[in-house]
């Protein structure tokens, strides 16, 4: 009974590390917020220059393929962002 009661303990922990794991790639990292605020600080005079007609996520998109041109400090902030993982791809349809 022991042995049953400590491989399903086991089991637990097991799934909840996987849940946390799953729910870590999820969400943003902590810092991810602040490495926004600090690229929107950062780039802004690159921004109204590149991408004064973007708005959201077309700003970073924008700034990323203006990357040449940004100033060094832009450029510094846009190093520290978090790169964006690939989507996985679709399972095949057989």
């Amino acid at each position: 009974m022991k042995l049953h009661s400590l491989a399903s303990a086991a089991l637990c922990v097991s799934l909840l590390a996987g849940t946390a794991a799953l729910a870590q790639d999820q969400a943003p990292p902590g810092n991810f917020r602040a490495a926004i605020q600090a690229v929107r600080q950062a780039c802004d005079s690159d921004t109204k220059q590149y991408c004064a007609d973007k708005q959201g996520r077309e700003v970073f998109a924008c700034l990323r393929q203006n990357s040449d041109k940004l100033s060094q400090g832009c450029k510094d902030a846009m190093a520290k962002l978090p790169r964006r993982r690939p989507a996985a791809p679709p399972p095949d349809q057989q």
